[in-house]
């Protein structure tokens, strides 16, 4: 995370099969929104833009530091994880994630609106050489309440069925360890109150809470001290979701692979699945309202975030990954036109191809 920013950066292709494009058919309001920053708040040119958004080969602290103040709805992002094994992409010691992650964190509250959401996804690790956790993690969470001031509005969990055991030493060789499938989501805000509906995530009713609502029941006081009453019965179109999102991330076929196989990029290793950023985008924004990512890497939040018809940014620091990221957002990426989104609550997008 030590390269500089020049003004007016800008990737150069490698070839006619590789090129970037820059998609700027629909001009978008200059009225605090992505496309008025990224067109004449930030000192350096993006990388590549599509209709809603923009991404930039840059440095996260120089691109957070130069966004303007109150102007994010959404800031969400998955960093660098503090693992005991180095990764290709880049990760941070446990001893120094916290001190090392604070400075974006001011800058990422400092660039929120009053009203605006900072979802954080971040995994636990084991401590080097012996069969026990880190709280690292933990460490982060109460700094970025305690000394930052973010409020946490909940804390969240991404479930991932296909997630591989490790470490093997304790899980598949000793065998002293169970398989560690999920990940923290930390949902922090500016206020205690940010902008949130959980009507835009609504999960379809079980079959047994579906023939509840056909048949009836009977108002009463259960054993558990809540009090049902006849409003139980309503059909609200559909049920609440928990805080525990269950989606597995070994897509291998996506759109995205197949396009980087093409062009001969490098595929981003530690990909979220479309899920999680559809999940928070739709709970925590409106259409038209910023999203943005820091720690962008294949830029599935922007890729989501726009359609969704929600504007964003986004940074990356790896130049390989901003390339291939744009391959998102080409001929085979988005087909529709965002100004066509008439409810917040679109049918799931297929994380095959997207991911």
């Amino acid at each position: 995370m030590n390269s500089k920013i020049t003004r007016r950066t800008r990737i150069k292709a490698p070839s006619a099969r590789a090129k970037i494009l820059e998609r700027t058919s629909l001009p978008l309001p200059l009225n605090g929104n992505a496309r008025e920053i990224a067109l004449t708040t930030l000192p350096f040119a993006p990388a590549y833009t599509s209709i809603l958004g923009a991404a930039y080969l840059a440095d996260s602290r120089n691109f957070l530091a130069a966004l303007p103040p109150d102007s994010v709805d959404l800031a969400l992002t998955s960093p660098p994880y503090a693992l005991h094994f180095k990764k290709e992409y880049g990760n941070v010691e446990k001893c120094a994630y916290v001190e090392w992650f604070l400075p974006f964190a001011r800058e990422i509250f400092r660039a929120l609106k009053p009203g605006g959401s900072f979802v954080l996804n971040i995994g636990g690790s084991f401590n080097p050489g012996t069969p026990t956790r880190s709280l690292y993690h933990f460490k982060l969470l109460i700094a970025l309440v305690e000394d930052v001031g973010f409020h946490l509005a909940q804390e969240c969990f991404w479930y991932n069925p296909a997630k591989l055991p490790a470490p093997a030493e304790w899980v598949t060789v000793r065998r002293q360890r169970v398989k560690d499938s999920v990940e923290y989501i930390w949902w922090l805000s500016k206020t205690p109150w940010p902008k949130a509906d959980n009507r835009n995530v609504l999960v379809p009713y079980s079959p047994d809470m579906e023939r509840l609502i056909k048949r009836g029941y009977r108002a009463k006081l259960r054993p558990s001290g809540h009090n049902i009453t006849h409003k139980f019965r309503t059909h609200r179109g559909g049920a609440i979701p928990s805080n525990l999102i269950e989606r597995g991330n070994n897509e291998s076929n996506s759109e995205y692979i197949a396009a980087c196989r093409a062009a001969g990029f490098k595929i981003h290793p530690a990909r979220f699945p479309a899920a999680l950023p559809e999940f928070f985008i739709k709970l925590c924004t409106e259409p038209g309202q910023v999203v943005l990512d820091p720690f962008a890497g294949s830029n599935t939040t922007g890729y989501i975030a726009e359609a969704l018809g929600r504007q964003w940014l986004s940074s990356e620091l790896n130049e390989e990954y901003v390339r291939a990221s744009a391959l998102r957002f080409g001929p085979q990426g988005i087909q529709r036109d965002p100004r066509t989104t008439r409810r917040n609550s679109r049918p799931s997008l297929s994380t095959r191809s997207v991911a």
